[in-house]
Formats: structure tokens, C-alpha cells, sequence
């Protein structure tokens, strides 16, 4: 079995290869446990889809604790690495965002994804905040021993009174800070095509991440871009969602089950989703 501090080092060399890092973003065992069987070389949380699975609205209603036992009893399944959508970090200073990142790594992960803003009232944290959370967090790290690959999100695209150029150079202004601040991988949420991303990277030159959308360019359009990494964010969950609904509306108007078995697995492979893989070494990059 491969160390913590390995996982860690492989899923920051997945960041600077040739290849784009396709990253699917889970909500539970068996979704996280699926990703690996189709032979994802790595796993993220998607906090949204996690956190309505444990009965919670997006954002950091949940408490700490609760959330981290989630993440541990995903880790403990998986025998490739995974990256933990930890929100804002839960909490309002540098010092319990950092427990937070402690127990994230002590229940399993090897990265995490935080973000510039508080979902309750949608309004970016200063800069300099978020800043001084990067840099302990890779202080964090580096006292580990663990090379944890920090994904700086900003919603700069998203939230604030700017037009829509004068939010591209927030954007860029707060990614640059975070990049340098230690961040491993920068993630300007809202971008999506062709023209911005070029831009972005170009501005950055440091590896980003885009999430999946509609409209989002094909995987080899976004590798001739120069993007490093692309995440499910919570469209997988959202696509479980939607076929459960199409099920359930053929079910009921039509009373036919097309929906509910074409593409199903067995209960065996469903049982088997619960514990680890059986050949680990087939799932490592």
C-alpha cells in the first residue's frame, strides 16, 4: 500500500503531465469507489454533492466533525489518492481553517480545494485573508511531510459589482496571490469558454482547474488550451439525481422500467462498492 506522503507526491505530478488530469468528483463509498473501478488515477469530494448526501445544503452548515467522518470513510476505501473539497475551510480564522486541513489529512486526504467566499452571504473574503490561509496551509504540509496539493478556488467571476472585464482581473489578481502564496493549482470557478480560458492560462501560466458545465469545451480542446486539470464539480451527482427523476416520471406515467434497469449493476458489484479494491495496484497512476 502506498504512503500518505506518496499519494500526495502522485496526485502533484498528475498536475504537470502532458495529459490533462480528469478529475471526478464524489459524494459517497460507492460513488468514489465507481470513479476508481473505471480507473480514475485520482478522486475528489464535491462538497455539494457530499454534503446534501448527509442531508445538508451546500456551504458549512454541517460541523466539522461530521464532515471529516464522511471524508475518512471514503479514504478508507480508496487506494487511490483523494482531494477534499473542504469549502471555506470551516472556520473564521487561519488557525481552525488549519485544524480543519489537519483532520482532513489525519481522516485520509492528500489535497484539498478551499475557496475565497461565504456561501451564506455570497460576498468574497479579502485577498489577504485568504492569502495568509494558503501559506499555513502549506506550512501545514511541509511540517507533515506531506506534500498536499492545494486547489485555490475564487469566485471573483461570480460574485461583486464589477463588470465582467474588471472581474477577469480580480480573478487573475487573487489567483496570482494564491499561486504564490504556495497553491498548487489555481481554480477561477465560473470560466468556461474557449477565449477566457486561453486568456487565463496565459495570464497565469500555472496550472488551473475548470470545472464541467454545459458548454465547457471538450477534454482535447481544454488540453490545447493548457489547462492541467478538469473536475466533475457536483454534475455527477447532479446526473445521478436527474436519472433517479426519469425513472421515477417513466415509473409513474408510463409504467415501464427502462430507466431503472438499462446500464444497472448487479447487487454483488453494489456490495463490493463498500470495501476496498481488491487489486489496488491496478488503480495507481
Amino acid at each position: 500500500m502506498r504512503s500518505q506522503r506518496d499519494k500526495a507526491q502522485d496526485f502533484r505530478e498528475l498536475h504537470h503531465r502532458k495529459n490533462m488530469l480528469i478529475l471526478p468528483n464524489a459524494w459517497d463509498v460507492p460513488s468514489a469507489r465507481v470513479f476508481e473501478n473505471e480507473g480514475f488515477p485520482a478522486i475528489a469530494t464535491s462538497s455539494a454533492g457530499l454534503l446534501v448526501s448527509l442531508g445538508y445544503p451546500d456551504g458549512e452548515v454541517i460541523g466539522r466533525d461530521e464532515f471529516v467522518t464522511a471524508v475518512r470513510r471514503i479514504a478508507k476505501v480508496l487506494s487511490v489518492p483523494l482531494s477534499v473539497d473542504i469549502v471555506a475551510g470551516f472556520g473564521k480564522t487561519t488557525k481552525e481553517v488549519v485544524t480543519t486541513v489537519k483532520a482532513v489529512l489525519k481522516a485520509g486526504g492528500i489535497g484539498i480545494n478551499i475557496e475565497d467566499f461565504a456561501h451564506a452571504t455570497k460576498k468574497l473574503f479579502p485577498v489577504e485573508r485568504q492569502v495568509k490561509n494558503v501559506k499555513a496551509i502549506r506550512l501545514l504540509g511541509d511540517k507533515l511531510g506531506i506534500p498536499l496539493v492545494i486547489n485555490a478556488r475564487t469566485d471573483a467571476l461570480r460574485f461583486g459589482t464589477l463588470d465582467e472585464e474588471a472581474k477577469f482581473h480580480e480573478a487573475v489578481r487573487r489567483s496570482t496571490a494564491y499561486r504564490d502564496a504556495g497553491a498548487d493549482c489555481v481554480y477561477p470557478m465560473g470560466l468556461k469558454d474557449e477565449a477566457s480560458i486561453r486568456r487565463f492560462v496565459k495570464e497565469l501560466d500555472f496550472p488551473i482547474n475548470v470545472m464541467v458545465r454545459k458548454g465547457l469545451p471538450a477534454v482535447s480542446e481544454l488540453e490545447r488550451l493548457g489547462v492541467a486539470r478538469v473536475s466533475f464539480g457536483p454534475s455527477a451527482s447532479y446526473a445521478a439525481m436527474g436519472l433517479l427523476k426519469r425513472s421515477s416520471k417513466e415509473l409513474l406515467e408510463k409504467g415501464t422500467y427502462q430507466n431503472l434497469v438499462d446500464g444497472a449493476i448487479s447487487l454483488d458489484e453494489l456490495n463490493s462498492l463498500a470495501m476496498p479494491r481488491q487489486n489496488p495496484k491496478a488503480s495507481e497512476p
